[in-house]
């Protein structure tokens, strides 16, 4: 059982009023305590908890977080995975001032998924002042308890159901693409995605992660989806975009944020590429599946 309210909070008197008190009682309480927050705020918590030690464990997430389907895999997990049969408390500031609305989705997409697989409390700050309203509003979608003005109530508008697995942006007819069906096909993926890579400007170290996360990418359609898929590479400056269209469908809405176990065989492309890629967004319906990764063009 998650309890997982969000704190709206429009200065930062009412961020710290909000985080502190949530950080002291579970501290009380002798619960680990995790504050993975932006690094604006991170400083602010840090000093007017200075009082506790490492008792909290701090993490900046504008850098663990950047990506946020690495949040749950790369940050929450591990946390909660150093302390096994405890309940952990956590606070999660993943949709901050300067996300773009593809991140917000992605944000809000893994919102959705916390409770479903950390036992404990998990507090998420939204920065009223200066977020969109349309973004709040979407919070709201995603937390059964908010927390105003040091008040806890209901929310209405909360659902468990909501995933925010919505349509990407088409496929731009100037994008290079590459259809593949067969893993006799794999050498021409890589090889076609380093070459497009580079002539956008991807620095080196981007084109190599790229083509790792691409080639797990196509293998997973190939094992899954024997029709083959397309990928599809084009720059929206300041990143590169590349897209993996396939005909099948992801039923898991985990998929891609939980390591597979020791045993399992697959089911690590999707992890790879969220480790490995700026940002990651998924639409899967049945009959067809878009991945859709981002790099940065500028090192």
């Amino acid at each position: 059982m998650t309890d997982h309210p969000a704190l709206l909070y429009r200065d930062l008197d009412e961020y710290l009023s909000g985080t502190t008190a949530f950080v002291r009682a579970a501290v009380a309480a002798g619960e680990p305590v995790l504050a993975a927050v932006p690094d604006k705020n991170l400083a602010a918590l840090r000093d007017a908890l200075a009082d506790l030690g490492d008792a909290v464990r701090y993490v900046d997430l504008t850098v663990a977080g950047r990506n946020p389907g690495r949040i749950l895999p790369g940050v929450l997990l591990p946390f909660a995975a150093a302390h096994p049969g405890r309940r952990v408390a956590v606070i999660q500031e993943a949709l901050w001032p300067g996300r773009g609305p593809l991140e917000q989705t992605a944000c809000m997409q893994h919102d959705a998924l916390v409770s479903s697989v950390l036992t404990g409390a998990v507090l998420c700050p939204f920065d009223t002042g200066a977020l969109p309203a349309t973004w709040v509003r979407d919070a709201y979608r995603t937390h059964p308890v908010l927390i105003t003005d040091g008040e806890a109530r209901a929310n209405e508008l909360y659902s468990a159901s909501v995933r925010f697995d919505v349509p990407l942006p088409p496929v731009p007819e100037t994008a290079a693409t590459l259809a593949f069906a067969t893993v006799d096909d794999l050498a021409a993926v890589r090889g076609f995605t380093g070459r497009v890579a580079g002539r956008a400007g991807l620095p080196e170290f981007g084109v190599e992660d790229l083509v790792v996360a691409i080639n797990e990418l196509a293998e997973n359609t190939i094992l899954h989806s024997p029709a083959g898929g397309v990928v599809a590479i084009w720059a929206e400056p300041p990143v590169l975009v590349c897209q993996v269209d396939d005909r099948g469908f992801v039923a898991d809405p985990l998929a891609g944020r939980i390591p597979p176990s020791a045993t399992t065989e697959g089911g690590r492309g999707l992890l790879l590429a969220n480790q490995l890629c700026d940002l990651v967004r998924i639409h899967t319906r049945p009959g067809g599946t878009s991945i859709r990764l981002h790099m940065e063009l500028v090192a």
